[in-house]
This record gives structure tokens, sequence and C-alpha cells, in this order.
């Protein structure tokens, strides 16, 4: 494969959010680096900025998304792991390189070694080298051609697990911020009903005051009081666990006092996928950046099996240089000997016990794991795009069911209030009707959020919800390109056979 550069960052130009939603600029295209190739070039929107510790004041989806795609420790993480594929493509490559060595020795040998008999030898006892060593590989049986391909689609690879990472953390801010928006709604409906409790307990006393009700209807407006709120304490902590579990996605830290002192803005709108089934369930095979890391791995997998079979083949290394040496007796650097060496090696492992055989064995079924993987995985993506495009398909319907429920349980307070206040109707009407608006609104509210959340997983898993700058080729492009247009993606097994 000819060398192509590679940047790892380039990434999220746009993103594909809800009409509804404000469309975040996650990070801006990074510069790409020709002399690197498998992901050398870090944007500096990445893990390079200074982390923001506290936030505080109002903060959108999109400047949420853009916080947590700098400094969230996963995306961090992944970043690392390719400058340090970059290392290991650097240390294999050196294989196929001239090595140059500068070597010296000095030796003393005791003089009484130098005897023969009874007759000293006139030569010196002390001796001297300085030589320059160049050796290079001349054939490996394609080793090192094998090797440093396999590296370099290892740290394409993560190039795309980077990608999996940045879909993974958009979409965990997505769900973590509409839960958010929804628990504070739940703060706002679990007020409204402790109003209405106090409001009814208020009324009940006028009238216990005036004459008209009994003791009961006043202790019973007290008990209902009482009751609802804990629905307002418990709402309050979800709120503010929902908050901490955001920040911690984030990256930041929470305010001295223990809480966070963000508020989320925004509203949980519901924004529709227009996609049918097959059709997402297409999109997500060829298009989810986890299938093409799987994808390079398998051609990672038949790159080391190249390498495994160099065992049955001859090496051959040439060296040569120079060398300078102290005469035989003179120490002396004017009177030391000069003078070049040129050599060539070659081996060839005839038999190696079965060595080789073995190594090839492992190989192979190396490959056949990572397509048996890839198929698995290929699975997975369809299960998750049919449960998230079902999730959507309920809550949808639970909220525009629920729309109609929640005017239709206020105007039957409404006309309960009436009632009451006119003599006709009882305090358990009013009661009633109080709970069932209550109960109304929170299932259209949490139905609201489920849904957002439904529709960032299904975003996710068909790897629609962020759009990537290409700046090489994907070595599978013409396959992902037949599965967009017919649905279906050929047989792991004949795409990479070894």
């Amino acid at each position: 494969m000819k060398p192509h550069p590679l940047v790892t960052c380039a990434l999220l130009c746009g993103a594909v959010f809800p009409s509804a939603i404000a469309a975040p600029n996650p990070a801006a295209p990074a510069k790409s680096d020709p002399s690197a190739r498998g992901g050398a070039a870090l944007s500096s929107e990445f893990g390079t900025a200074a982390r923001v510790r506290q936030l505080s004041g109002q903060v959108t989806l999109a400047e949420a998304v853009n916080l947590a795609l700098r400094q969230n420790p996963e995306v961090l993480r992944a970043l690392r792991e390719i400058e340090r594929a970059r290392g290991r493509v650097v240390e294999v490559r050196a294989q196929a390189l001239p090595h140059l060595s500068l070597n010296t020795s000095y030796d003393q040998m005791d003089p009484k070694l130098s005897l023969v008999g009874a007759q000293r030898i006139a030569t010196q006892n002390k001796s001297w080298s300085i030589s320059l060593d160049v050796k290079q590989v001349l054939y490996s049986g394609g080793r090192v051609s094998a090797s440093i391909e396999a590296e370099r689609l290892s740290q394409d690879a993560l190039y795309y697990t980077l990608r999996d990472t940045l879909d993974k953390v958009v979409s965990q801010v997505r769900q973590q911020f509409s839960s958010v928006l929804a628990t504070r709604g739940l703060i706002g409906v679990a007020e409204e009903s402790v109003e209405l409790a106090a409001q009814q307990l208020r009324d009940a006393t006028n009238r216990f005051e005036a004459g008209t009700v009994p003791r009961f209807n006043v202790l019973r407006a007290e008990v209902e009081l009482a009751s609802v709120k804990p629905g307002l304490i418990r709402a309050k902590n979800d709120y503010l666990i929902a908050r901490l579990q955001l920040a911690k996605t984030l990256g930041i830290d929470a305010a001295p006092d223990g809480k966070p002192s963000f508020e989320c803005i925004g509203e949980l709108q519901i924004s529709y996928r227009p996609m049918p089934l097959v059709d997402a369930i297409s999109l997500g095979r060829a298009r989810r950046p986890s299938l093409k890391s799987q994808r390079q791995q398998i051609l990672v997998e038949k790159e080391r099996l190249t390498v495994a079979r160099a065992g049955y083949k001859p090496q051959i290394y040439v060296n040569g240089g120079f060398k300078k040496v102290s005469s035989g007796t003179e120490l002396n650097y004017s009177d030391a000997l000069t003078g070049y060496f040129l050599g060539l090696r070659g081996s060839w492992n005839i038999f190696d016990g079965l060595e080789t055989n073995g190594q090839v064995a492992q190989a192979k079924a190396k490959i056949e794991s990572a397509i048996v993987t890839y198929e698995d995985a290929l699975q997975s993506v369809e299960l998750e795009v049919q449960k998230a495009y079902a999730d959507m398909q309920q809550y949808r319907e639970t909220v525009e069911s629920q729309q109609k429920n929640v005017e239709q349980a206020r105007e039957a307070l409404r006309l309960s209030q009436e009632r009451l206040g006119a003599g006709a109707g009882t305090q358990l009407e009013v009661l009633d009707a109080r709970v069932a608006l209550t109960r109304a609104r929170t299932i259209e509210l949490q139905a609201r959020a489920d849904y957002v959340r439904s529709l960032a997983d299904f975003d996710r898993a068909t790897a629609t919800d962020t759009v990537y700058v290409e700046v090489f080729k994907d070595p599978l492009a013409a396959l992902e390109k037949k599965a967009l247009h017919k649905g279906k993606v050929p047989d792991a097994a004949d795409l990479f056979k070894p």
C-alpha cells in the first residue's frame, strides 16, 4: 500500500443533530501532517487545551458536546493510544532502515599472559579499536514489510476506535443533558403538585372555619400535602445527580459546595428520523467506526500471517564500515591501522522444530477469530439499530398519547374544583383529578426524555451523529458504498481470505 497521511482528529466538521436542537460544532478540522501515516497529527482541539475545571452559568447542548470532546477522559485515552501506535510504527519501521553504530573497545592484558616459555613476546599488552558499523536487511522473506504494514493498519484501526469513542461521548452527553432537562421538568411538576395540595389545604381550612365542611376535609388535605412533598425532594435529588453525572462526562469538577454550578438550557423537543428500518440497519453496518476498526484488524492479522510465513524463507543482511585499531607494538593514535570491512550474512532455518508451523497455525486461527468477531459485531450493530428504532417509536407514540391526556387532566381538575366550590363535588374528586394530572404530566415528560435518549442511541448506532473529514482512502470504501446503496454487506469470510 502506498503511504498516505491520516489525520486522527480531522473530525466532526459538522454534526447531524435534530433540527430542534442546535447543531454543535465539536471541533474544527485538524491540519494534516503529510509526513505521518496512520494517525500522527493530533488536533489542538483535542487534549491539548487547558482543562476547564469549573463551569458556571448557562450551558447549551452544543457547548456541552464541545467541552466533552476536548477533555473527556475516554477521548483523551483514545488519543494517547494513537500516539502510542505512532511510536510503534516508528519502532517497527526501523527494521527496514540501515542501522549505524559507533563501537569502541579497550583491552589490557597481564604481562604474564604474554610469556611463551622463558621468552617475553615484544608486544603491547594494551590495545584499542574504534569502528563505524552499518547493517542493512536485504531480504527477510517479507517479514519487515509485513510488520510495518501491520502496525500501520493497527494505527488506522485506532483512528476508527477514536471515532467510535467520539460518537459514544456525543451520544452520552446528549442523553445526560436530556436527563438534566427531564429531572428539572419533574421538579416543576412536583412543585405544581405541592402547590395544588397547599391550595387545597387552604381552601379546606377556609371552608372548615366557615362551618361548611367537617374537620376531616382539613386533615385529608394536610395528609395529601405531606404525601406529595417527598416527590419534590426526590425530584430535586434526581436533578442534582443528573448534573453530577453530566459534569463527570464533561471532565469538570463540582463547585466548592459539592454541587455543579452550571445550568443546562434547552427543551426536550421531538425530532423525527424519516428513515425506514432497513435503510437504518444498512447505514449502521456501513458507517459504524467500530466495524471499520474490526475490519482493519482482519487486515492486520493477514499481515501477521505473512510475518509468520517468513520463517520458511532465508534472511540476508549486509554489513560494512570503517575500523581503526591500535598496532601490535604501539598505542599511539597516529600509528593505528585504518581500513574498511564489508560482509554479507545469511541464514535459513532448514528445520526449526516446527516452530514456524506453529506460528503460521496461530496466525491463521487469529484471522478466523477476527472474522468471527467482525460478523458478531455486525449482528450487534443490527440489534442496536433495531432496539433504538423500536424505542423511538414507543416513546413517540407515548408522547403523542399523553399530550392530549395532559390537556384532559387539566380540564378535569378545573371542573372538579368548580364542582367542589359550588357544593356539587367532593374533595376526593379534586384529589383524584390532581393525582391524574400529575401522573399524566410525569409520564409525558419522561416519555419525551426517553425519546430524546433513544434518538441519541439511534444516531450513534447508525453513525449519523457526527460527520468526519476523510483525508485518506478507506481500504473498504467500496464495501461501504455497496452496503449503503444496496443495504447489505458481503460475507466477511469471502472478503478476508488469507
